[in-house]
């Protein structure tokens, strides 16, 4: 299953959510990020309690990925438990891997300045947002994962660019390989 299970992480303001919404309109079977969601369940906030909000985003990739089992072609999503693993030892805390797998390569989205904005969900500056994509850089080849950096490009060619890699929406599986 975890061939067909696609991640799009990287920095906070690349446009991740953005790709998302379009290739949920393409037809793919799309995950939303589980941070945006515990803020708006009420739950931990980043600004707060880092560790309870991180906590809140593994319990809730591992529902996910567990749904996700459900749904037919490649499945992608928006962030996932790797992001939060490596929240969590930034912070000096370690919590045991769940064994959640996906796919590889993982889509990484830059840093893009030009798109970053402060939003009630995301109240950290550019510079924290940078930090976290390098940390990203390393916590997902640490974890197995080969990483591919998405193209800054407009939103209808980085459709184009993730389904050249993935397969069309509704393929029994992808093309990459765990």
């Amino acid at each position: 299953m975890a061939h067909r299970f696609f991640v799009l992480s990287g920095c906070s303001g690349g446009g991740k959510s953005t790709l998302l919404d379009a290739l949920s309109a393409a037809g793919y079977a799309t995950v939303p990020e589980p941070g945006r969601r515990v803020l708006r369940a009420g739950g931990p906030r980043p600004w707060e309690d880092l560790a309870g909000f991180l906590e809140a985003c593994i319990a809730l990739a591992r529902a996910d990925h567990a749904q996700a089992a459900t749904l037919p072609g490649p499945v992608i999503f928006d962030r996932c438990v790797i992001d939060a693993l490596s929240g969590l030892a930034a912070l000096g805390l370690t919590l045991s891997d769940p064994g959640l797998r996906y796919a590889s390569p993982v889509f990484l989205a830059p840093p893009w300045p030009e798109l970053f904005a402060s939003e009630p969900e995301r109240q950290h500056g550019l510079a924290e947002a940078v930090a976290e994509y390098e940390r990203l850089l390393r916590a997902f080849p640490a974890a197995g994962y080969a990483v591919e950096i998405m193209p800054k490009a407009p939103v209808a060619e980085r459709v184009a660019w993730i389904a050249a890699r993935i397969g069309p929406p509704g393929a029994s599986e992808g093309r990459a390989k765990t």
